[in-house]
């Protein structure tokens, strides 16, 4: 069994919703997201993405843009984030997935990037802009790679495109709350309970929900429509304002543990 799929059954075992954390890795370089990333398992967070840097970041908002634009400057190419995580599997077992657009992992050819990933200790890929209509010819390489492939599910989706979607899809289904790009909001889309509960129709494989989600609140009520919540950019800014400063960082741990908390109490 997977990381993955093991933290989720540990998770359904507890009773408990999960807190997925996104770092976009090397932001403010790839030091800190080790250190970033332990800290944050320590502090309840069930499962990690970490972005890989992209130049054309076309599901990303302003956030997220601003952060892989600093991760490219600081040198964070696929090799190196590698390392980090080699790091980062030392320490910890926490569930990691590789957040990436498609052209990245193609670069060096995708059956040997996948197994790279998988060796340096990821569990799993979020290829962002790879469509149902292509994945199915993509699938040997992430199954021959033990790694799940992680889909998006998206508000205007129909259920057609759903059931194809989620189709040889693993470790869990990331629905997307609302339609755009990534972003902190005021208050939770209005879309996040037909997506989520739409999802479940098709699949029995764990629903996330994610985009948009930036406080407790949020997340509480987020995770009561899913198996997890995903926090992203709100994550990424506060880290980023943060800097380097010890207390500063610890202070942005500690809100993401209030994050993790208010997903579990769900």
């Amino acid at each position: 069994m997977s990381r993955i799929a093991t933290c989720f059954e540990e998770l359904r075992r507890r009773g408990r919703r999960g807190f997925i954390a996104y770092l976009t890795a090397g932001d403010p370089s790839l030091e800190d997201t080790v250190d970033i990333a332990l800290r944050l398992a320590e502090a309840g967070t069930d499962l990690i993405e970490l972005g890989l840097a992209f130049s054309d970041p076309l599901a990303d908002g302003r956030v997220n843009q601003a952060s892989a634009e600093r991760a490219l400057a600081a040198g964070a190419t696929l090799g190196r984030v590698e390392e980090a995580v080699r790091q980062i599997r030392a320490r910890s077992e926490i569930p990691l997935v590789l957040y990436s657009y498609l052209n990245p992992l193609l670069a060096r050819g995708f059956e040997t990037t996948l197994h790279g990933i998988a060796a340096a200790g990821f569990d799993g890929v979020l290829p962002l802009d790879l469509p149902p209509e292509e994945a199915e010819a993509f699938q040997p390489a992430f199954t021959k790679a033990g790694l799940d492939r992680i889909c998006l599910v998206a508000p205007t989706s129909t259920d057609d495109r759903v059931a194809r979607i989620v189709r040889g899809a693993g470790g869990f289904v990331y629905c997307i709350s609302r339609a755009g790009v990534t972003g902190a909001q005021d208050r939770l889309a209005s879309d996040a309970a037909e997506v989520a509960a739409r999802a479940r129709r098709f699949t029995k494989l764990p629903i996330a929900l994610g985009f948009g989600i930036s406080t407790p609140d949020q997340a509480r009520e987020a995770a009561r429509l899913a198996d997890a919540v995903v926090v992203g950019s709100a994550l990424v800014q506060r880290f980023f304002e943060a800097g380097n400063d010890p207390a500063r960082r610890s202070e942005a741990v500690r809100w993401a543990a209030a994050l993790a908390e208010a997903a579990h109490g769900a």
